[in-house]
């Protein structure tokens, strides 16, 4: 046992699965079996293990299929943290089973991509060689989706272009926490982020010594790598949480990682308190709206947007503070997609044998959106952004986008 203090018995994930009821409710809404017969379902894995506190060796031969979308933690009317008992049932599976060469690709994303954008003309040829594998089926080979497109590196990262933004000086602060999407794939979201907080009166931070939050380390059960990031990223967030700095993400699967998953996986008390301290970009907002301190000097939009409301968002239960804050721009219309998971989860979706059940699980998502036809389709997750584009034709844009080039 660490010498880090825990939180107590009642309040760790790791035991409520004691409180398990054998409803059904997980299973019920589970949106993995409703795609496929294969997966036998959340209670049969994580409650069933984790009453026994993980006692026993054998393992649900199922375990696999869970994609950690959390809608079994959402429908269990127990509070059993169903999806976390899975997590850290497929970690402990690892600890004595090997790793696929594909999972440790899809794990360790930011290794890969502090490695190309350390090189010269390291991105470019990477997104070339991204293009050609999959036009010969090199990805299809090493079990990767060969329908899916790779996620291609920007020419510079956040970092990089975050240091070439002026700011204007400001007494209110907030550290902005880019995740390894925004980083590496699509710094222009962070750079409308600063320009949102500028436009309200805060000047961003960054602080370079945050890591990966982690989440693509615990779905592929790398989990005592995923603890070590949660430990760097727990003491980061504290040290400005001393400093009255609030830590601010726009990825809400790295916001969910770092104010809930960190206390729900590994129970340190450290965790939980370092979580009181990060929100996700518009809950924030949301906040300074409350306070009548939300700049609302808005040119016209004039736009109907719909938007899916991640899973990760949802487990958060903040609402759905993307839309509140929309009602503030003109002629602007939000339609709530409301049809549920859009399947790819992470990594996930882009594992060759968990392809069609992903695509079948966004079916419903796919159809609403091209029956309804918005403008623009708004989404907080760049991965169910990726989804969303593969399922439909439509090209959607974080949210956040949509509000910086709002403003007059």
């Amino acid at each position: 046992m660490s010498d880090k203090k825990m939180l107590e018995e009642e309040e760790r994930a790791i035991y409520t699965g004691d409180h398990c009821l054998s409803c059904t409710s997980c299973m019920s809404n589970c949106p993995v079996m409703a795609a496929t017969k294969e997966y036998r379902g959340p209670k049969l894995v994580a409650p069933a293990h984790g009453r026994m506190h993980f006692a026993e060796d054998d393992t649900e031969l199922s375990l696999d299929f869970c994609s950690n979308c959390k809608t079994c933690d959402r429908a269990c009317p127990s509070g059993v943290a169903v999806s976390t008992l899975n997590m850290l049932q497929r970690g402990e599976y690892y600890r004595h089973h090997p790793h696929t060469q594909r999972d440790d690709m899809l794990a360790h994303a930011e290794k890969t991509a502090k490695l190309v954008t350390s090189l010269p003309l390291g991105t470019t040829f990477a997104n070339l060689g991204m293009t050609i594998g999959k036009a010969i089926g090199m990805f299809s080979s090493m079990g990767i989706a060969g329908e899916r497109e790779m996620p291609k590196y920007a020419s510079s990262t956040f970092a990089q272009e975050f240091k070439k933004i002026n700011q204007p000086k400001s007494d209110k602060k907030v550290v902005f926490y880019p995740g390894c999407s925004i980083n590496y794939n699509e710094p222009h979201i962070g750079v409308a982020f600063v320009k949102v907080m500028n436009k309200n009166g805060y000047e961003v931070l960054l602080d370079e010594k945050f890591n990966c939050c982690g989440s693509p380390l615990v779905v592929t059960g790398y989990l005592d790598e995923a603890h070590e990031h949660a430990e760097n990223n727990t003491e980061r967030i504290l040290y400005w949480k001393q400093q009255g700095i609030p830590v601010v993400v726009c990825c809400t699967s790295c916001s969910l990682m770092l104010r809930k998953e960190y206390e729900e996986l590994f129970g340190e008390a450290a965790m939980k308190e370092a979580g009181e301290n990060v929100y996700d970009a518009f809950e924030f907002l949301e906040m300074l709206d409350a306070e009548g301190k939300f700049n609302t000097n808005f040119n016209a939009v004039n736009e109907r947007f719909m938007y899916h409301v991640p899973c990760h968002l949802k487990t958060q239960g903040i609402g759905t503070p993307a839309v509140s804050i929309f009602r503030h721009l003109p002629g602007a219309k939000v339609e709530l997609a409301d049809a549920g998971c859009c399947g790819i989860s992470g990594n996930y979706g882009f594992k060759k044998e968990k392809y069609e059940i992903s695509m079948k699980i966004g079916e419903k998502l796919f159809t609403r959106i091209k029956a309804a036809a918005p403008d623009d389709v708004i989404c907080d997750c760049p991965t169910c952004r990726m989804q969303i584009a593969h399922g439909t034709p439509k090209k959607p844009v974080h949210p956040i986008e949509v509000l910086a080039k709002a403003y007059k």
